[in-house]
């Protein structure tokens, strides 16, 4: 799923602290910095979101930490 960064999304994230990147799935390794499924992270860190015109993508694979 892939949506914009509009002002209600980050509203919402910063409100409910909203939880969708790799540093926070179990899935992440944080020592190696990859996906313990083998999946490609760059799309879904969170620096990748410090650009406000980035779509935020969802990982299907996503476990909250």
């Amino acid at each position: 799923m892939k949506l914009e960064q509009d002002d209600q999304f980050r509203d919402e994230h910063d409100r409910f602290a909203l939880k969708f990147t790799c540093e926070n799935c179990t899935l992440f390794d944080e020592r190696e910095e990859r996906c313990a499924h083998g999946f490609p992270t760059e799309e879904h860190r969170v620096a990748r979101y410090s650009d406000a015109r980035a779509l935020v993508i969802f990982c299907k694979e996503f476990e909250l930490d």
